[in-house]
């Protein structure tokens, strides 16, 4: 069984969400936003870390996605998302975590069908997929999608490879 965390990052709110693999489906663990108050951007930053190596230490995922930086409204947001995803990729990393990126339209191609489909689809299509009673928060939504695009694309590639399983070695994937 493979546990995987997908996050969707940000420097107001940072969604998470964990899946485990079991027989080419994904089972939903737990999804929730991590918040966070105005102040400096340094002591955002931290806060993410902290509560990304929280959640890592709590869940114990094997394996960590996230979304990629997209171009923004502008250059300052863009550079903010970057730090926000660098604190998150510091705090899976520090935990020996394997790190995949994904573009968010390859995730919302990967979940929804459609790479610019809107965040009411993607949150319709986790709660099917995951069999939710209720769609997730918005943020939480879009990483759990994240972590699902990456369950498909390993799927994939093993199935690609002819490999009957994908593993990660020094944050590479490998199929034997």
């Amino acid at each position: 069984m493979t546990r995987i965390l997908g996050i969707d990052p940000g420097s107001r709110k940072t969604g998470y969400g964990l899946i485990d693999t079991q027989r080419g489906r994904g089972c939903y663990v737990a999804s929730g936003v991590i918040r966070l108050p105005d102040g400096p951007l340094p002591e955002r930053l931290k806060l993410i870390f902290d509560a990304v190596s929280q959640i890592v230490q709590q869940y114990a995922p094997t394996q960590m996605a996230i979304e990629n930086v997209f171009m923004s409204k502008s250059a300052g947001s863009a550079l903010k998302l970057g730090q926000a995803r660098g604190a998150a990729i510091v705090a899976a990393t520090c935990a020996d975590l394997p790190v995949a990126e994904y573009e968010a339209r390859k995730v919302k191609q990967a979940i929804v069908g459609n790479g610019a489909a809107d965040k009411l689809q993607v949150q319709h299509m986790v709660k099917t997929l995951l069999q939710l009673p209720a769609s997730p928060q918005e943020d939480a939504a879009d990483a759990l999608a994240v972590a699902l695009c990456h369950m498909h694309t390993t799927q994939a590639l093993v199935q690609a490879a002819g490999g009957t399983r994908g593993r990660f070695r020094r944050g590479r994937l490998t199929i034997s």
